[in-house]
């Protein structure tokens, strides 16, 4: 009798896979995009999310670095953890240089990897792969889920560590066995996490130091990094720029944090930086360092980096302060409730109107400089031209290298969340599934993809994402027929010895035409401002090939082993 009620009980409840607990569990996260490509080992789940009407988009790039670079672009610009799903073996390892990117620059991605099923793993089965040990050092977590239970609150604990503290990359590794599983259980997603507690609030004696230290400062500078877009924190920093009349210079991954255009804005910092940010620093006795982390770019040698300062470090992740420059003021904070509490400070106005006169001197009297071409297109002002005919309001994604640094150099940010490239890892290939993530995360805006003939060739198959999404991408290839910045290097460094630098191109706009994708080439100045005004009013996706001049450089450039004082080409 027991058994025949057990039975009638039963039947009444629907049949779930653990696929199916895995789209509950993202649609509760109110996921609205996941980027992905299908295989065997995750074939369940895509079973479940072609039985199930779960409300989010499935992008299917042409290969897994195109997803993840995607999901990267897509939560820089929404502030949103970008999801990814991949299969096991070759799907999974495809995801390493995008998973370590967003490690390396703090983006909050939670990675699906499908697995073999449990009772194989450690057997060399057919497309395993050992994805916790290769994803240990790359992810702020990672989980590999051992039962069908576990899986909904591993799931939102995922979410919650991606996006909490200094975000950063969550992989969930899912064996075929359990994304298989059928259940009759409805389980708890709810998680407690006593080992996580991100510091988010700043000791109230550390913002009084700070605030002392400000009030005595002849010569303060503000530095504000990626940590303040992360926060939410750019109306503060501006507000407490303003108020106490403080320059601001920015890391290449903090542009937009505070206004380029705003007159307290020194502009980049680092390697290529400008002058007046590179010396502000280097001859300040305050740097207040919002939300960066000291990274060799933007130090230079370090026994030369602010060397009359006092340093003042804020940032939500206590490992980054004392790493790489010594902190003679810590503050583990949240950015947004480090400076409201400033702000809220009663601090004595700094009295520092002969630096605040030098600095702007500096900024006339050194500013960013370039030759026009007779020929060709100039690239630095082929930025310039796309900065003004888009009106600053762009969101840019780039690649890295030469192309790269013009961007962060001529096209101003003035908002947070416009800028989108690679920063620590330097990945080439980046910038244009990037771009159709920030497109998707941004429908309404104009999404500018700048990137070199070098770079956009490893990741030009996802060309197909942008026709059949109708996604209007804006793609402008920076071409010089060379691997840009490998090349400036070896004219400067390796007596012009151009070892595997110069490049063979394809036709591009056949290219794009191949792909049912509008296609243009410019290579003259004079043609520029028309092509790029029709280019970003057209409602799709284009793809323009600007013919730039092959030896131009970027400067300034702080050479290897040298100081931020030591900059090559401040002037012509």
């Amino acid at each position: 009798m027991k058994v025949e009620v057990k039975r009638e009980l039963e039947s009444t409840k629907e049949l779930r896979t653990g696929s199916d607990l895995l789209i509950e569990t993202l649609v509760d996260a109110q996921v609205d995009t996941i980027f992905g490509y299908p295989g065997g080992a995750v074939l369940p789940i895509y079973d479940a999310l072609y039985r199930s009407n779960a409300p989010f988009k499935h992008i299917l790039s042409r290969h897994e670095q195109g997803s993840i670079h995607a999901a990267e672009g897509y939560a820089r610009v929404t502030g949103k953890p970008g999801v990814v799903l991949a299969t096991s073996g070759p799907g999974a390892t495809n995801l390493i240089t995008g998973i370590t990117d967003a490690m390396m620059d703090s983006l909050p991605l939670v990675v699906f990897t499908g697995q073999v099923a449990n009772s194989v793993i450690g057997t060399d089965a057919f497309q395993e792969a050992d994805v916790m040990g290769i994803t240990t050092p790359i992810t702020k977590y990672n989980y590999q889920v051992k039962n069908v239970a576990e899986l909904p609150r591993i799931v939102k604990e995922a979410f919650h560590i991606a996006s909490t503290g200094r975000p950063g990359p969550v992989v969930v590794d899912i064996p075929k066995n359990i994304s298989a599983a059928i259940t009759l259980e409805d389980y708890d997603n709810e998680f407690n996490l006593p080992g996580y507690q991100p510091t988010k609030n700043p000791n109230p004696l550390q913002i009084i130091k700070l605030a002392d230290a400000l009030g005595r400062a002849k010569r303060p500078v503000l530095l504000a990094g990626a940590g303040t877009v992360f926060a939410k924190a750019s109306e503060e920093l501006l507000l407490f720029a303003e108020k106490y009349q403080l320059p601001v210079a920015n890391t290449l991954l903090g542009l937009g944090s505070f206004p380029g255009s705003h007159a307290l804005s020194l502009g980049m910092a680092g390697m290529h930086g400008t002058y007046a940010a590179n010396m502000a620093i280097y001859e300040s006795d305050l740097l207040i360092n919002i939300g960066a982390r000291f990274d060799d770019r933007l130090t230079g040698n370090i026994e030369h980096f602010a060397p009359h300062a006092k340093v003042a470090h804020i940032d939500i992740d206590p490992a980054e302060i004392g790493k790489n420059i010594s902190t003679d003021i810590p503050v583990v904070a949240d950015a947004k409730e480090a400076l409201h509490a400033l702000l809220n400070s009663s601090i004595t106005m700094p009295d520092h109107k002969l630096w605040k006169e030098k600095l702007q001197n500096n900024k006339a009297n050194y500013p960013l400089w370039y030759e026009r071409s007779n020929e060709l297109i100039s690239p630095q002002w082929l930025l310039e031209q796309i900065y003004r005919i888009s009106n600053g309001e762009a969101i840019v994604t780039t690649d890295v290298g030469q192309h790269q640094m013009w961007a962060a150099q001529y096209y101003p940010f003035d908002k947070p969340n416009r800028w989108v490239t690679s920063g620590g890892l330097g990945t080439m290939g980046f910038g244009f599934p990037a771009a159709i993530g920030a497109q998707l995360g941004a429908p309404a805006d104009l999404v500018v993809s700048v990137v070199g003939d070098g770079g956009f060739q490893m990741t030009l198959q996802e060309l197909s994402i942008i026709k059949e999404r109708n996604l209007p991408v804006k793609v402008i290839i920076v071409n010089n027929e060379a691997l840009g910045m490998v090349r400036q290097w070896q004219e400067s460094f390796y007596e012009e010895r151009y070892s595997e630098s110069i490049l063979a191109n394809p036709d591009f706009v056949k290219l794009a035409e191949s792909y049912g994708i509008r296609g243009l080439r410019v290579d003259r100045e004079d043609e520029v401002a028309e092509v790029l005004e029709d280019v970003f009013q057209y409602d799709g996706p284009v793809v323009v090939d600007c013919r730039v001049v092959q030896l131009a450089c970027v400067y300034p450039m702080i050479a290897p082993g040298k100081g931020i004082h030591e900059m090559l080409g401040v002037t012509k």
